[in-house]
């Protein structure tokens, strides 16, 4: 069930009671975290947190703590499947379920007690009627009139058993005919996989409506926006309506804080809104290899060949810019070319075909000393997150990450930002290395990409965000470098190696790459029935259902069964 009230129906509810958060392992889960937990810190909330990364982590966690808890939160899992069916729990148990991930399951929509969604209505949802899916189970008329009949004509007891027949086929022709139109009506609204508004944004609406909103979690409901962006769970437009109602809340906020004392001390915050280039990390790292590894100018440059190489120069020659200047660090450059630089760019790359170079975002200075973007923030945390660095369980690298968007922990964000340059690095050789060495190949419907066990620096990719990340940047660069039209319009397959021991690997599932794409994903679907019709050993652990882990030998057969479903 929808929840209208957010304040009344769950906040209150929750308020003087004990709560367990489930969060999911990506950055937005983070950050509407971070702002419910500093709400419930206002309130003295008691909770525990636990961090899950698949359903088989969220039902161990759940059955763990089922007996001390009534009240359970579940941030960015949960919405997309029958949450009851999967976890079993008693009556009375309680799920405030947050989550980006559409469609929502049905039965989680019409679900009146124990279901409760915290997902804003002015998404698209198309949630079908309630008696298109559900028909409460007629009985049967039981041929009650049979004993009370027994002096009764014979032809007219038969009479009304002809009737009775016909009603009967009549009644069951018209529930196959609805049990038809139930399935292809689940089908349509099942079919494709897409996100919706930011879970921090929602978490921050409410932090808002208790006027208890801080410019701490403004700017983690700006993070948890531009984790959408950068990974492309949502459309452009969507992202610059969002971004339109984030910057209003930055005006009242630094509008409030103007007649402060403290607006220009040593540790006060800003948030500004800006135009800014889309090169990542460029302020922490060299503008060179800011703009050798970020995905949009890599990809447009053609930095794999040596012609994008050339061409690269050529850009900055048209720009102005000295490569000594380039290939230092961005702070230690001269301050005269920093001065118009943003625009001096932006010039060059329209002449070089590049439209689009400075996108809206927001920036936050911390005291003088330190500033950064959000997609900064964003790409650090998430490398925090999925970084394969062994100093413990998994959950340390969440806990980890969590404490790098506090303002207290800057040095846990710069080594996030380290990271970060290292993922981004392996990225672009790696997509480097598949182009040159046409490991990138049409098997007809989609496009089909494999890494080999062996690959320099595949453990980087050996988590689902960070490959899904890959693999959106490796079609985005197909797509410049083929001259083939068709294949510019495909979706690609992408497996990379999970488990050596096992013998598993991980299949992404990514949608075409165009200009007007809306983003949704049929490869969750596809995956399902793939697997199903040739008994691969699948396991579909992941909140994204377009990414699954697969047993290496039932590849071919399972990539076969997924040509001839998609063809």
């Amino acid at each position: 069930m929808f929840v209208s009230d957010f304040r009344k129906e769950f906040y209150e509810v929750v308020q003087n009671q004990r709560v367990l958060l489930f969060v999911a392992s990506d950055v937005d889960a983070l950050c509407a975290c971070k702002i419910l937990q500093a709400l419930f810190q206002c309130d003295h909330v008691q909770y525990t947190l636990v961090p899950v990364s698949g359903w088989q982590e969220l039902e161990t966690a759940f059955l763990e703590h089922k007996e001390q808890f009534h009240y359970f939160i579940l941030i960015n899992c949960g919405a997309n499947v029958d949450l009851l069916d999967i976890l079993q729990p008693d009556e009375d148990a309680i799920f405030f379920v947050c989550d980006t991930h559409r469609p929502v399951n049905v039965v989680n929509v019409y679900n009146d007690t124990q279901i409760k969604l915290l997902i804003k209505l002015d998404d698209d949802l198309e949630v079908p009627a309630y008696d298109d899916i559900f028909r409460d189970e007629e009985e049967d008329d039981e041929h009650s009139g049979d004993e009370s009949d027994n002096g009764s004509e014979p032809s007219a007891k038969r009479t009304r058993l002809e009737e009775e027949i016909v009603a009967q086929t009549m009644k069951r022709r018209k529930r196959r005919e609805w049990e038809s139109r139930r399935r292809d009506i689940l089908f349509d609204y099942e079919q494709y996989e897409y996100h919706g508004t930011s879970s921090a944004m929602v978490m921050f609406d409410l932090a808002w409506m208790m006027s208890k909103d801080l410019n701490d979690m403004l700017w983690w409901a700006i993070v948890g926006l531009t984790d959408q962006w950068v990974q492309d769970k949502i459309t452009q437009m969507k992202y610059v309506i969002d971004v339109g109602i984030l910057q209003r809340h930055v005006s009242r906020h630094n509008h409030r804080n103007e007649d402060e004392e403290n607006s220009l001390s040593v540790d006060c915050t800003r948030i500004s809104f800006e135009y800014d280039l889309r090169l990542a990390l460029y302020q922490h790292w060299s503008l060179h290899d800011s703009l050798c590894n970020t995905c949009y100018t890599a990809a447009r440059f053609k930095l794999w060949s040596v012609h994008g190489q050339k061409r690269l120069q050529e850009f900055l020659a048209d720009v102005g810019l000295p490569l000594k200047q380039v290939k230092q660090k961005f702070q230690s450059m001269d301050v005269s070319l920093k001065e118009n630089l943003q625009e001096m760019i932006e010039e060059s790359a329209n002449k070089f075909g590049m439209k689009d170079m400075r996108i809206q975002t927001f920036s936050i200075h911390f005291g003088f000393k330190h500033k950064f973007l959000a997609s900064d923030v964003v790409f650090a945390t998430m490398s925090l997150m999925e970084s394969p660095e062994k100093d413990g369980s998994g959950t340390d690298s969440f806990i980890q990450a969590l404490d790098s968007l506090s303002r207290s922990n800057l040095d846990k964000l710069y080594h996030g930002l380290e990271l970060a340059k290292k993922q981004l690095r392996a990225t672009q050789q790696i997509i480097a290395s598949c182009l040159c060495t046409n490991l990138v190949i049409s098997q007809g419907p989609f496009l089909y990409c494999s890494l080999m066990e062996g690959t320099p620096d595949i453990v980087l990719f050996s988590k689902p965000a960070s490959l899904s990340l890959l693999s959106r940047h490796l079609l985005k660069s197909f797509v410049y470098s083929t001259k083939n039209r068709r294949c510019k319009l495909l979706p690609l397959v992408m497996t990379a190696p999970l488990s050596v021991e096992q013998g598993t690997v991980t299949v992404v599932g990514i949608p075409p790459e165009t200009d007007s794409s809306d983003r949704k994903n049929f490869f969750g679907r596809a995956f399902e029935k793939a697997a199903e019709g040739t008994n691969s050993r699948t396991l579909h652990n992941h909140f994204d259902l377009s990414v699954i882990e697969l047993k290496a030998e039932d590849r071919s057969k399972f990539l076969d069964a997924l040509v001839s479903l998609l063809s």
